[in-house]
């Protein structure tokens, strides 16, 4: 999927759970009331489950972003299987009533074999319409031209239903951006974390 399915605007952020900078950016989303999707790494989640117990206490929505970000489509179904579900255990771990309704290939690289395996384990397969391209350090560097590039793709490329790529592992130029672009966003799009069909257990204190 490509789209929210209706005129919301979806943001996703990829590839944390960081103990520095997801927590920064939880706390600039609940300051300006916005839900949103983490996409999060499977060793990641085993490092830092109090992030991902915090996410899911705001109210935020998970995804399965592979266990270690290698490129799957490289890899064989049972390798794959092996993959997702260890990463699904890690989230459970540390949120075991969690829903985990959403996968997305690292690298956004599905296959078709991918895609099947993910909805047979009840994840939808989500791709995007706006990538922020932070991944392009080689051209904008780390520091203000890369948070102006941030913030222009996304001005640029949003349109009702859209579903917004964002990183927040190690990426605090994200949460400069974000900074501007989400009163930005909230004043013409309404923002909301991508739906799953079990109840948040939002309003639980992260332990």
């Amino acid at each position: 999927m490509t789209n929210t399915g209706t005129d919301a605007v979806a943001l996703t952020f990829d590839d944390g759970p960081d103990p520095q900078y997801t927590m920064q950016l939880l706390d600039l989303l609940k300051e300006q009331g916005v839900k949103a999707t983490f996409c999060v790494v499977g060793f990641r989640v085993r490092s830092h489950p109090e992030v991902v117990r915090r996410i899911v206490a705001d109210g935020h929505t998970l995804c399965n972003h592979s266990w270690q970000h290698l490129d799957l489509s490289k890899r064989d179904d049972n390798y794959l299987a092996g993959d997702l579900q260890a990463t699904n255990d890690a989230i459970h771990a540390a949120v075991p009533d969690a829903p985990i309704e959403y996968f997305r290939a690292p690298y956004g690289n599905f296959t078709p074999g991918m895609v099947r395996l993910a909805t047979r384990m009840g994840m939808k397969p989500i791709y995007w319409s706006v990538d922020d391209q932070c991944w392009m350090s080689s051209t904008y560097g780390t520091g203000p031209a890369m948070i102006d590039h941030i913030a222009t793709m996304v001005r640029r490329g949003t349109r009702p239903g859209g579903i917004i790529l964002s990183h927040d592992m190690g990426k605090p130029q994200t949460i400069a951006a974000y900074r501007s672009l989400l009163p930005w966003l909230t004043s013409r799009f309404h923002l909301e974390a991508l739906p799953t069909d079990q109840p948040h257990r939002s309003g639980q204190e992260p332990r």
